[in-house]
C-alpha cells in the first residue's frame, strides 16, 4: 500500500508579499538555505527572510510578486530544495501565468536554484554563497551549467567563505559564461559565508538584479559592467561598500 503524504510532507509556497495580486507582472520564488535542522549559516546575515523581504519592498511598485518556498524536512537538503523549486515554478504558471520568473537562494537554496533553472519559466537566477561539491570530490559530478543559457545569473560570494570555497562558485561561473553571456559574479571582499559584512550591499545588489532582470528597470551602472565585462573581470566584480545607498526605493 503507497504511503499516504501529508501537507508536512509537500513543498508550499508562503504567503504572497510584494504586488497585488490582480497586477503581477513576475515572480520571484526565494528558496531555504536548508532543511530540516541542519544549517548553513545565514542566521545572522543575508537570511531568506530578510532577502524575500528586501525583494517585496522594493519590487512591489513594478508588480513583483514575492513568495518564499517551504520545503519539508528529510532527505538530501539540495535535492528536495530542487524539487521544491521546480514544484513552485510549476505553482507559479498556474497562479500568475506566463510571467517572468526568478528563482533566488542562498547555501544550499543558491546550489538548488542554479540547478532548478532549466525550468522553462525561469528567465533570472540570484545564487548567493552556493555550497558546491569539491572539484577533488571523486563521487560528485560537475555541476551542470549548460541549461543557464537564456538566463540572467547573477552570483555574489565573500571572499573569505571557510564554508563553501568561493573559487568554486568562480569556476562555475566561468564555465556559465562560455555558454551564456548574461552571467556575472560578484565577490564581498573579507565577508564570509554568511555574508553578514555587506548584507545591506548585498540586499540591494540582489534587488538591483532582479528588477532589473524581470522587470525591465535600468540596472545600476556596477551591474551593467559586470554583465558586459568579459571574463574574468565580469566574474570578479568587488562589491563596494554603499552600494545602493544611492539607489531609490
Amino acid at each position: 500500500m503507497a504511503q499516504r503524504t501529508t501537507p508536512e510532507d509537500e513543498p508550499r509556497l508562503g504567503r504572497m508579499t510584494g504586488a497585488g495580486p490582480e497586477a503581477v507582472n513576475a515572480v520571484v520564488l526565494v528558496l531555504p538555505s536548508r532543511t530540516g535542522r541542519a544549517g548553513d549559516g545565514f542566521g545572522t546575515g543575508v537570511t531568506v527572510r530578510r532577502l524575500a523581504r528586501a525583494l517585496a519592498r522594493r519590487g512591489a511598485s513594478a508588480g513583483l510578486a514575492t513568495y518564499t518556498v517551504r520545503v519539508p524536512g528529510g532527505g538530501d537538503p539540495v535535492d528536495s530544495v530542487e524539487r521544491a523549486a521546480r514544484w513552485a515554478a510549476d505553482e507559479s504558471v498556474r497562479r500568475h501565468g506566463d510571467v517572468p520568473l526568478a528563482l533566488a537562494g542562498a547555501g544550499t537554496g543558491a546550489r538548488a536554484a542554479l540547478r532548478a533553472a532549466g525550468h522553462e519559466a525561469v528567465t533570472t537566477v540570484l545564487a548567493l554563497a552556493p555550497r558546491l561539491p569539491e572539484d577533488d570530490d571523486p563521487v560528485a559530478e560537475p555541476e551542470p551549467v549548460r541549461h543557464l543559457a537564456g538566463r540572467r545569473v547573477l552570483l555574489v560570494h565573500g571572499t573569505d567563505d571557510r564554508r563553501t570555497d568561493p573559487e568554486l562558485s568562480f569556476r562555475l561561473a566561468e564555465r556559465a559564461k562560455k555558454a551564456n553571456r548574461d552571467v556575472c559574479r560578484f565577490e564581498a571582499h573579507t565577508d564570509g559565508h554568511s555574508l553578514r559584512r555587506y548584507r545591506s550591499e548585498i540586499l540591494a545588489l540582489s534587488c538591483d538584479f532582479t528588477l532589473g532582470s524581470l522587470c525591465g528597470l535600468p540596472y545600476a551602472r556596477t551591474v551593467e559592467d559586470a554583465l558586459a565585462a568579459p571574463p574574468p573581470l565580469g566574474l570578479r566584480m568587488p562589491l563596494a561598500a554603499g552600494f545602493g545607498e544611492t539607489l531609490r526605493g
